[in-house]
């Protein structure tokens, strides 16, 4: 089954309890944390995070574009977080493991996230421990750019590799995911789709919704 995951990012922040409330119908809330440094914009933070969680039911899928995320990892599970995807480019593959294992051991879900230019077996060190994998599709830092449909085969190779080990690992795609091109994401095998302007730019939110979940 195909999930979607609507970014917040693309959401009035001075309404941000009203606009979740619109994507109700989705599997996840998507949480883009930028830190300025990593990428280059700034976004939203912990403190976020826990004010959001009250106001849904739905997992909160965040994903922490910043430096070094094995600092703060266990500060976003106590905020509320249930799935947390960190950048295998953010920090050194030992503490990108560290990370991983300490957001398990707080009983949530932990995954890694590839830029474009990241090569798809950057995420082989890591996946046995990954509940998810991302690959983004757009360059991670602001929201509204184009989709990359030559990652696509990045995409199909980690299914590959997922279905291969028999892993029950989820595969999401981010980055200009919406109507056109939703089903190349599904063909290469993504199951989790993040959209952001896909989502609240629609006139029908929850008719959106049901259309990219196919």
């Amino acid at each position: 089954m195909v999930k979607i995951s609507p970014s917040i990012l693309s959401a009035d922040f001075a309404n941000l309890a009203r606009d979740i409330e619109k994507i109700a119908s989705a599997d996840y809330v998507h949480v883009d944390v930028m830190d300025g440094l990593f990428v280059p914009n700034i976004t939203i933070g912990i403190p976020v995070v826990k004010a959001i969680r009250p106001t849904t039911a739905l997992p909160l899928d965040v994903h922490l574009m910043i430096d070094r995320p094995v600092r703060y990892v266990e500060k976003f599970c106590d905020a509320g977080a249930d799935i947390i995807t960190c950048h295998v480019e953010s920090d050194t593959e030992e503490n990108t493991r560290e990370a991983l294992a300490k957001i398990h051991a707080k009983g949530k879900k932990a995954g890694v996230v590839v830029k474009p230019k990241t090569p798809a077996n950057a995420v082989l060190p890591f996946l046995d421990d990954c509940d998810i994998v991302l690959v983004m599709t757009v360059e991670p830092g602001f929201g509204g750019q184009s989709f990359m449909a030559d990652m696509m085969p990045k995409v199909a190779q980690i299914r590959e590799w997922i279905d291969g080990r028999g892993l029950c690992c989820e595969l999401e795609v981010d980055g200009g995911v919406g109507p056109a091109t939703r089903d190349v994401c599904v063909e290469a095998g993504a199951n989790v789709l993040v959209a952001g302007s896909a989502v609240y730019g629609a006139e029908d939110i929850p008719a959106r919704i049901a259309l990219l979940r196919g």
